[in-house]
């Protein structure tokens, strides 16, 4: 008898456990020009919990990528993009608060990144609470990285200088801006999003809208 329930009170608390553990969070950007599924790294759980608290919220529904630069990023979540005139500059606006840096992981094509001031008026590196970019970038040589190495004070391992090598990236910002998550789906339409005709402040002749949407895996 005591063993019994002594076996059913670990399964009890097994069974307690494993509904605890939390997989990955997954979110689906809808665009104009194809959709990418997005991973969230637990690594940065503010920037997680923030990002996902606006997608429920539906804030990002009908905003535009803004800002598109062919070789380096797309940028997005700026909500005065929403039903914006053409031509007008975009860039400036946010949820109104900041979110503390959570640096850490490399700028590799497809991470998603927070956007934030430059060092100037925001010293502390705190993110946009809701601007982000996704990373396309270039490959990147033995030598480049060895140059950020040097000038940045960070060192990047074997499996890193790889990627960066073989895929590419924009190792130019590393140790300066939040990275919190990947493309895992559709890394081909960075490339088509960054394609696109600009304009006037880089942004997109023709509107790129997105929708956002939490996904179970």
């Amino acid at each position: 008898m005591y063993y019994s329930l002594k076996i059913v009170m670990v399964f009890v608390v097994l069974l307690f456990m494993s509904s605890c553990k939390k997989g990955p969070e997954y979110v689906l950007i809808e665009t104009t020009m194809g959709n990418m599924k997005i991973e969230l790294y637990e690594s940065t759980p503010q920037h997680k919990e923030n990002f996902l608290k606006l997608v429920d919220e539906k804030f990002y529904d009908d905003l535009l990528f803004h800002r598109v630069i062919k070789g380096f990023m797309i940028q997005g979540g700026d909500p005065d993009s929403r039903n914006a005139e053409p031509q007008k500059r975009l860039g400036s606006g946010g949820p109104g608060y900041t979110i503390p840096q959570e640096i850490g992981s490399p700028h590799f094509k497809g991470t998603l990144a927070a956007a934030r001031q430059g060092d100037a008026v925001n010293p502390e590196k705190k993110s946009s609470g809701s601007q982000f970019y996704i990373v396309q970038g270039n490959p990147v040589s033995e030598n480049e990285l060895s140059t950020f190495e040097q000038t940045k004070g960070i060192k990047y391992n074997d499996i890193q200088k790889k990627k960066y090598k073989e895929l590419g990236g924009t190792p130019a910002l590393d140790a300066d801006y939040t990275v919190f998550g990947e493309v895992v789906e559709g890394l081909d339409v960075v490339d088509r999003i960054a394609s696109v005709q600009t304009g006037s402040g880089d942004r997109p002749v023709e509107d790129i809208k997105m929708t956002i949407r939490r996904m179970k895996s």
